[in-house]
């Protein structure tokens, strides 16, 4: 079995590529001159994915220090690979649909909204489960 750390790593190494591509679309809206919200919805795939990448690498980083079970671990390391992935969905498509997904609405947008809504969730189970870790540690 993996240690929970490698896989946060190996799949931080997924995100972050997949961010880092997305810089080509948010090149192409700028040169074509696509709307503000179009531009900034790809700027904010292209800005937030490598940073959510940045998280799950330091996170990995301090994972094999924590004083907690393996289990604890993967309860750490399990939501915040589903809520990274969960953006690589949302936030892509919002730039390409033009849907912002905080709300609830129709066809892709649905999908933009549920995938935020993982995404969001996905994050504080991670970062709670986290914080218990590491009061535990001390």
């Amino acid at each position: 079995m993996l240690d929970a750390y490698r896989h946060l790593v190996f799949h931080a190494a997924v995100v972050l590529l997949f961010g880092l591509l997305l810089g080509a679309p948010y090149a192409r809206a700028i040169r074509r001159g696509a709307s503000a919200q179009v531009v900034n919805s790809w700027r904010v795939a292209h800005a937030s994915l490598p940073l959510g990448a940045t998280l799950m690498l330091a996170t990995a980083a301090v994972l094999g220090t924590l004083k907690v079970p393996e289990s604890v671990r993967w309860m750490i390391v399990l939501p915040m690979v589903v809520s990274a992935y969960a953006f690589c969905v949302a936030t892509p498509l919002a730039a390409l649909t033009g849907d912002r997904g905080l709300t609830r609405s129709q066809g892709w947008g649905q999908v933009v909204y549920a995938s935020n809504m993982l995404g969001a969730a996905g994050s504080v189970l991670s970062a709670a489960v986290f914080l218990g870790a590491a009061a535990a540690s001390l």
